[in-house]
């Protein structure tokens, strides 16, 4: 019997960011360099499978600091940005930590702490328990950040004073759903002091919009990413607001909900930025078990950003 047809359109870019990146190759050239064990607080990034081959490699992952015995061996921070408290933690310990958190997590944390320092009352619009929100937070003291995480939320705020209020976000938000809280704040709050460059990342708002692309063009979609991954998330709810319905968030090729795209016939594809490339072959190679596939490459931007690692490990990477 012949298979059905099925038309791929491969969003571009996709998957890993310069972050991430960045952060994965901290945790390799550390072990390169000091060898396992390395210790990482909290996964490096929110992806199972880059966790599970870090850990294949002699690397231990924990929740918290007090998880890790004394010893010499490095504690990386992940790429989401930790609370000021952490490091201080490390180092009352003599623990000899690096930190992998992505520069442009770093660079709303610089915002946060210049606003407060200039007598500003700090909004930080993002979601609650994501570690990325958890370190932010905790760049300042205890009821300083005042979490904004919807457009109700903006519109019942009271500040301590009107004048004087300034906010950041998370990286990795919904381009839409920030614009709408970032417009009713600037509506009611005119003096309101916002970043100089949007705080949503490049990947999280070049994948979003190449999923804006070609949503309404498909009649499924899929998202490789990992269910805690909050830009994976965003790139669903992206794909199903413009037009595709039957959009899902999947780990791997195991997770492609095949009932629920039995009669598709034009399927959009992209990843997360913590996904692996190789988990997006194993779905096109899935699919095309069981269609004649041919598959359509949709560039919406070019991306040519690296970040470097921390100084203590760039001999290994020059190597």
């Amino acid at each position: 019997m012949s298979k059905p047809s099925l038309k791929i359109l491969l969003c571009e870019p996709r998957g890993f960011c310069a972050g991430v990146d960045r952060a994965i190759q901290i945790v390799e050239f550390a072990l390169k360099k000091y060898g396992a064990p390395v210790y990482v607080r909290h996964e490096i990034v929110h992806n199972r499978h880059v966790v599970e081959d870090l850990e294949a490699k002699g690397t231990i992952f924990v929740n918290e600091l007090d998880e890790i015995p004394d010893s010499h061996a490095p504690v990386i921070f992940s790429a989401h940005g930790v609370p000021k408290s952490i490091p201080e933690q490390a180092k009352r310990r003599n623990l000899f930590f690096l930190d992998a958190t992505c520069p442009l997590v770093s660079k709303v944390h610089i915002e946060a702490q210049r606003n407060h320092e200039a007598g500003l009352e700090i909004l930080l619009i993002g979601h609650a328990d994501h570690p990325e929100v958890i370190g932010t937070i905790g760049q300042l003291p205890d009821g300083a950040v005042k979490l904004i995480e919807t457009a109700e939320d903006a519109g019942n705020f009271k500040p301590k004073s009107p004048d004087k209020i300034a906010y950041v976000t998370q990286t990795t938000l919904s381009v839409d759903d920030t614009r709408e809280i970032v417009d009713i704040l600037k509506r009611r709050f005119p003096a309101i002091i916002g970043p100089h460059k949007s705080d949503i990342c490049y990947a999280t708002t070049n994948r979003q919009s190449a999923v804006r692309k070609i949503a309404s063009d498909c009649n499924g979609f899929l998202v490789v990413g990992s269910p805690n991954s909050s830009n994976s998330n965003r790139l669903v709810e992206v794909a199903r607001r413009a037009g595709c319905t039957k959009a899902f968030l999947v780990q791997d090729a195991k997770d492609i909900p095949w009932h629920e795209l039995k009669d598709v016939t034009t399927l959009g594809l992209t990843a997360g930025a913590s996904a692996p490339e190789s988990l997006v072959q194993d779905i096109i190679e899935a699919f095309s078990d069981r269609y004649e596939t041919s598959v359509d490459v949709v560039a919406t931007a070019k991306e040519n950003i690296a970040f470097k690692v921390p100084r203590e490990l760039q001999d290994v990477a020059a190597e």
